[in-house]
Order: C-alpha cells, then sequence, then structure tokens
C-alpha cells in the first residue's frame, strides 16, 4: 500500500500536469502550432528516406486494419447486446466449423500484409542498409569513448578528437542556453555530399550509439568488434545528432555534428587539416616555455579531462579521483635515465589504467597536447610542482 500511495503521491501530480499541457496546446492558436514538429525530421540519406516512406506506408496499413476491427468490434457490440433481447449463440456442428474459418481468413489476410504487403519493402530497407562496400566512395572510421568520439580518414592519414563544446556555464543554468545548446562541437566532422561514405564503428571503453536522425543511422560502436553503415547525404547542410546510448556519467553530453559540403570545399578541408597535423608534429621538436605549456594544458585539460576530473581538479570519488594533492600527479616524471615510470603520472596519461574509467591517451593526442596536459596538471589546480615535460620527451616515450 505504501508503494501505491508513494506512485499516487508522485505520478498523479504529474499525469495532470501532462494533461493540462496537452490541453493548453489545443487550444492555442495555429500559428503557436506551426512552430511544432510532429514528424521525422527532413531525410537526406537513401536509408532515411526509405526508413520514412515505410514508416508512413506502414501508419496506413495498421490506421486501417484499427479501424476496421474496431469497427467491427463497435458494430457488433451495439447490435447484439442482452438489452435488445439477444441472446448467447451456441456453436456446434456446421456452425462450430463457421467460426474456425471466420478465425483463419483474419489470420490469412494478415500474414498476407505482413509478408507481402509489409515484408517486401522492409526486406529491401534492410538489404540496403547493410550494403556498405557496394560502391563506396571512402571510409571514416569512428570510435567512441567516454565521452566523446575519435574520426579518422584513413585514405588521407586524417585524425581527429570531437568534444562538445557548449560551455559548461549554460549546462550549469549560469547562463542562458545556446541555440543548439548541448548540440556543439569544437571539431565537425566533414563529408562531401552525393559520395557513398563507408562508416565504421568501434569503442574503447564501454557501448556507444552514433546516432543522426536525418540519416536514418543509429548503429552501436562496441568495444573489441568493427561494426558497419553507410551514408550518402544528398544535400550540403549541418546535421546534429548525438549518442544514443546509455554510456556513464556524461552519456548526454556527447553530440555528433556533420558539416556536408561540395567535394571541392570538402578536399580543401582535408588540406587544411593535414596542415594541422604536420604542425602539430613539428611542435614536437621544439622546446617549448612553461608559460607556454601551461596556456596549451589548460586548453587541453577543459576539453579531454574536466568531465571526469572537473574543472577544479577535485574529481568526484572514487571513481573519478582529485588531481588536486595527487599522489601521483606529484610523484616524479620519468626515471633518473629519462624512461618511463610504472604507474606515474606520465604513464598514467599515455597509457590509462585497466579497469577503470581513466582511458589512454597515447593514441589521441598529439605529443605538444601530452605534454601540456601533464605539466598544467602538475602546476594547476591546487599543485605547484614547478617542473614540466617537453612534447620531445613524450615523442621518445612512445
Amino acid at each position: 500500500m505504501k508503494t501505491t500511495h508513494r506512485f499516487v503521491r508522485h505520478r498523479l501530480p504529474l499525469a495532470l500536469s501532462a494533461f493540462s499541457a496537452a490541453l493548453t496546446a489545443l487550444t492555442l492558436p495555429a500559428s503557436a502550432l506551426a512552430d511544432y514538429s510532429w514528424n521525422f525530421p527532413p531525410p537526406v540519406t537513401p536509408i532515411a528516406r526509405d526508413t520514412l516512406n515505410i514508416h508512413n506506408e506502414f501508419m496506413l496499413i495498421i490506421t486501417g486494419i484499427f479501424v476496421v476491427v474496431f469497427a467491427i468490434m463497435a458494430y457488433s457490440m451495439f447490435k447484439h447486446r442482452k438489452s435488445v433481447g439477444h441472446q448467447p449463440a451456441k456453436f456446434t456442428g456446421p456452425m462450430g466449423r463457421l467460426q474456425w474459418i471466420w478465425a483463419l481468413v483474419p489470420f490469412a489476410i494478415l500474414l498476407f500484409i505482413d509478408f507481402v504487403v509489409m515484408g517486401i519493402p522492409a526486406f529491401h530497407a534492410v538489404i540496403e542498409m547493410e550494403d556498405t562496400k557496394t560502391k563506396a566512395d571512402m571510409v571514416l572510421k569512428i570510435t567512441g569513448m567516454q565521452w566523446k568520439w575519435q574520426y579518422e580518414y584513413p585514405e588521407s592519414g586524417v585524425k581527429f578528437i570531437s568534444n562538445m563544446s557548449t560551455p559548461r556555464d549554460q549546462i550549469a543554468n549560469k547562463e542562458a542556453k545556446g541555440e543548439n545548446y548541448l548540440l556543439e562541437v569544437d571539431n565537425e566532422v566533414v563529408l562531401p555530399v552525393d559520395k557513398k561514405v563507408r562508416i565504421l564503428l568501434t569503442s574503447t571503453d564501454v557501448i556507444h550509439t552514433w546516432w543522426v536522425p536525418q540519416f536514418g543511422v543509429k548503429r552501436d560502436a562496441i568495444p573489441g568488434f568493427l561494426r558497419e553503415t553507410w551514408v550518402r547525404i544528398e544535400e550540403p547542410g549541418v546535421y546534429r545528432g548525438q549518442c544514443a546510448e546509455l554510456c556513464g556519467k556524461d552519456h548526454g553530453f556527447m553530440p555528433v555534428v556533420v558539416r556536408a559540403v561540395p567535394e571541392p570545399e570538402y578536399a580543401a578541408w582535408i588540406e587544411k587539416k593535414k596542415a594541422e597535423q604536420e604542425a602539430a608534429a613539428a611542435g614536437s621538436d621544439k622546446t617549448w616555455s612553461k608559460d607556454e605549456l601551461l596556456a596549451k594544458g589548460k586548453e587541453v585539460y577543459e576539453a579531454q579531462c574536466s568531465a571526469c576530473h572537473q574543472p577544479d581538479g577535485k574529481g568526484i570519488p572514487p571513481a573519478f579521483p582529485a588531481l588536486s594533492g595527487s599522489k601521483i600527479v606529484l610523484g616524479p616524471l620519468l626515471s633518473p635515465e629519462g624512461k618511463l615510470i610504472r604507474d606515474s603520472h606520465v604513464d598514467r596519461v599515455l597509457n590509462g589504467k585497466e579497469g577503470t574509467a581513466m582511458q589512454a591517451f597515447k593514441a589521441t593526442l598529439n605529443d605538444v597536447e601530452l605534454a601540456a596536459v601533464i605539466t598544467y596538471e602538475r602546476n594547476a589546480l591546487g599543485n605547484s610542482k614547478g617542473d614540466l615535460i617537453q612534447p620531445a620527451q613524450i615523442k621518445a616515450l612512445r
């Protein structure tokens, strides 16, 4: 009884609130209702278009079945009600066999609708969805990780990390929400229009789901497996989605932003990204000042580490330990011979810690970013170790 009372006490006001909101919506003028969307977003890929068409066809079919069945039921209940003198029938002999016919004929009709009218179009759409290799023009590899995406263009050698860029002050309600709240990133995926893109999906930690509604694509990224899907974007534009899996503490802060552009613009973007990677690689051989490393490290920390260890470095123990005053962070950088010390600060950032949420950043951050964030963590967030590590040292440790 106590459980029932709690349910009524908490759920009834919510139900009344929902009913009130629906009633208000129905009484709004047409101009106000015009802002609401009741359908799928406009499809921009063949998969999304097929999915929407099949959905609409199926809705018509099942609506027709619903209307016919309930009309017969309503008619039967009204026409043969007891109050007008009808008595229950007794089905024996030939009438009993007739009832079997009445049961089997609708069953056969429904089988025909399921397997022919609805099954053939659905089968064709599923085959199209799974055909990732036929006439594919390029490959995009996507790796999900808590809580960001890594994108790799194998043919071009371009690879980068995409993080949510919505300011934390908006999330904490300290400032007004932006137009694309929680659906904006620091590095967009850029793809050419009218090209079949084969997408390979995997994960480094838990199951993530790469989902862009207007593409009609929603595929899980599973650790240890390489899964496939594909898109052919037919219209230039910016398309937004997000991780659709409950993948941990910040599962709601893992957006996807894809910019579809004409092929010449895509080629120019690829060249720009290559130049940026070459510049980052060249930075590994430069001697950086402590101030330069701290400035760069703050940028990297806020993008890569603050979600777990928090902007102030206090963490959320025990899952995400504090960096402020941490024995690991304040321990020695390298051995006297300049080699890696097991379970040291540098080792933990490069190689992570198995069995915990601490992932390895060796494959996702470049030498400059790794050196900068290590230096920053040792000299900020309440720490003042005073030392630093150069990108060239990180490069040698690889």
